[in-house]
């Protein structure tokens, strides 16, 4: 494999932002990375996807259930993470270049456009619930009448946009000094509910039979899923990590964090709806603490969350997906990425009632990003064997358009997903890679011919 620093793109329709980076360019070190990840998992969207297995007042998992399926998921996470981001890591690549392996040079720019879609409707959602605790802050201090979601909205959207125009030196800035604060309120929040309303977590979460049927495999597909198209996009990060570290202590990196805080979250999620009964964790928290210096400390923590887990994993992988695809500067994709999550409407995926609409969102957008993620593995493991000319890569001469074999297999993968759409990242995974996988194994010598 070429290495990152001697590669010289010798196209010129490859932005800068896009070029691999050498190892002395790469800023993260383990701690800071692993603060990425901490700070990411401890945001409201995990939490209500927690609370999303509360539907009027009724769990449909049991708290024994709830915890074995997000272990299950977060261990899957954790282990193809691993495995993805080692492409990056070794090149210094973003993920709208890895997809070119698969896809050709126009036909990656296309595929990416199914990682970075869903990550603009979660930069949308979190924002949004990142809103409601402002809005909330705002009610609680000055006594705003009515509602200013919508305003606060705006305003956090324009925060971030900034923030993100700094690049991954923000991401570092902020996931740092945040993650540990952010931590603690969720602990607390934990222990509050542990300590304080035990009893109606025993009647309402412990004690129901749930079921190990059907619901349970589909919740280990929403917890995977909440996370699917942040480790398909493992590259964008692993290229920012400084060189030095083996698999395995990469994979302690998302383990060990991921494991933490997404845990930790889910099951916060899931008591704070059953307690409350009240799906919206923002409103479930204000009507938990019912007093107004606690949340308004709640709230605060809420919204650096939001802000944290949109610049680790909403805003940089769309951004780098316009960058590749209309060849555009990153800054202006930046602000493209904020005005679109705005138009995604995020206030229809969550009601005070039910969680059911983010779930939803997952398991539909898990239906592509299944077989995808098994496309660019086994490309990268099976065919390739982990050996890429990453100088060719970049030259559009050397590289096809299009292909047919990768689509071919996504939507096959898809079509199977669809047909069961509660396991639809597994469906897909497994069906769309065995196509691709077959489909491969007579273009050998053509892979061949690429290294």
């Amino acid at each position: 494999m070429t290495p990152p620093a001697a590669v010289q793109p010798t196209s010129q329709t490859i932005a800068e932002d896009l070029k691999p980076m050498a190892a002395d360019q790469r800023s993260m070190g383990v701690l800071a990375y692993m603060a990425m990840w901490l700070g990411d998992g401890f945001n409201i969207g995990n939490i209500t996807l927690g609370s999303s297995i509360v539907v009027a007042g009724v769990v449909t998992i049991n708290l024994l259930q709830t915890v074995v399926a997000a272990g299950i998921a977060i261990v899957i996470i954790s282990l193809i993470f691993t495995l993805n981001d080692r492409f990056g890591y070794r090149t210094g690549a973003p993920y709208v270049i890895q997809l070119r392996l698969s896809f050709g040079v126009k036909g990656a720019k296309l595929a990416g456009l199914l990682r970075g879609l869903p990550a603009i409707v979660w930069f949308g959602f979190q924002s949004w619930t990142g809103a409601l605790a402002l809005n909330q802050i705002g009610m609680s201090l000055f006594g705003m009448p009515g509602s200013h979601t919508f305003a606060c909205f705006l305003i956090l959207q324009t925060i971030q946009v900034v923030m993100a125009l700094w690049g991954f030196r923000s991401i570092k800035l902020v996931t740092g000094c945040i993650a540990a604060v952010v931590m603690m309120a969720m602990l607390g929040i934990f222990i509050l509910l542990v300590t304080q309303h035990q009893t109606v977590i025993q009647q309402r979460l412990i004690q129901p039979s749930g079921t190990w049927g059907l619901p349970f495999y589909g919740f280990i597909v929403a917890f995977l899923g909440n996370y699917t198209a942040i480790f398909e996009s493992a590259a964008d990060y692993s290229r920012e990590l400084k060189p030095g570290l083996d698999g395995h202590r990469r994979g302690l990196l998302y383990l060990i964090p991921i494991g933490l805080a997404y845990g930790l979250t889910i099951v916060t999620g899931a008591m704070l709806a059953v307690v409350t009964g009240i799906a919206s964790p923002v409103t479930a928290m204000a009507h938990l603490l019912n007093n107004s210096g606690m949340t308004v400390m709640i709230s605060a923590f809420i919204v650096l969350g939001t802000i944290t887990t949109n610049t680790v994993a909403n805003i940089m992988p769309p951004t780098y997906m316009l960058t590749a695809l209309l060849k555009m500067p990153q800054q202006l994709a930046t602000t493209i990425v904020g005005i679109l999550a705005v138009l995604t409407c995020p206030w229809l995926l969550v009601q005070d009632s039910s969680a059911q609409g983010l779930a939803v969102f997952i398991h539909l957008y898990s239906i592509f990003l299944g077989p995808m993620t098994a496309i660019i593995l086994i490309e990268y493991y099976l065919h390739r064997h982990q050996h890429v000319n990453i100088t060719e890569l970049y030259d559009d001469q050397h590289q096809p358009q299009f292909t047919w074999r990768a689509p071919l297999a996504l939507l096959i993968g898809a079509g199977f997903a669809a047909l069961i759409v509660n396991l639809s990242w597994f469906v897909g995974f497994l069906t769309g890679g065995l196509v691709y996988w077959q489909l491969g194994t007579g273009n050998r010598g053509e892979t061949a011919a690429k290294r």
